[in-house]
């Protein structure tokens, strides 16, 4: 069987990643995604029913990238590990990657003072100056990361899932690895 070759994207912190723009129109974002269709709508977070969450992919039943609009502009976006973009920061991937790798990854550009870094209550690692959160998701080969990046006007806390801006489907499933603790939570109700 043959792979498809995934394409790189470049996260450019606070201000989009790839082709996709934060503050883009819906329209926009689609026309941007060449080679790939729209999957399926769906309301983001309960919470807030004016979230409105888009999957996109190269195949049915596989998405790629779920982008999330407010108020019809993009705010969030989430690269899928197994069939999403390879999204990079700073020359070092960021999609599919070991959980412990890319937090050391992290941890380094906290120490040399070029980031902060936070965890938020369910223990995913972050950088709200750069509207990047660190999410976990299972995959055939095991658990990989799933990047997932916010806008500037959206960033702040970003890390945090009870005051950030990042909608509730993205917090559910797997949490950050960590010793002794459940590796699942369910959504908040």
């Amino acid at each position: 069987m043959k792979r498809r070759r995934r394409v790189d994207w470049e996260l450019v912190p606070l201000e989009g990643v790839g082709p996709l723009s934060f503050g883009t129109p819906l329209a926009e974002v689609t026309a941007g995604l060449p080679g790939m269709a729209e999957l399926r709508r769906f309301r983001a977070d309960p919470s807030f029913p004016g979230i409105l969450g888009v999957e996109f992919g190269t195949e049915p039943e596989k998405p790629a990238v779920s982008a999330y609009f407010t108020d019809g502009r993009l705010f969030c976006v989430a690269a899928d590990a197994v069939h999403g973009p390879r999204i990079l920061l700073w020359g070092r991937e960021l999609t599919s990657c070991i959980p412990d790798d890319l937090e050391r990854f992290l941890l380094h550009a906290h120490r040399c003072g070029v980031t902060e870094v936070s965890y938020g209550p369910r223990g995913n690692p972050g950088a709200d100056a750069l509207g990047l959160v660190l999410r976990v998701q299972e995959t055939a080969g095991g658990p990989a990361t799933r990047p997932v990046m916010v806008g500037r006007a959206w960033a702040d806390r970003c890390t945090d899932d009870w005051e950030g801006a990042i909608p509730e489907c993205e917090w559910a499933g797997r949490q950050w690895t960590r010793p002794g603790r459940s590796e699942r939570r369910p959504p908040r109700s």
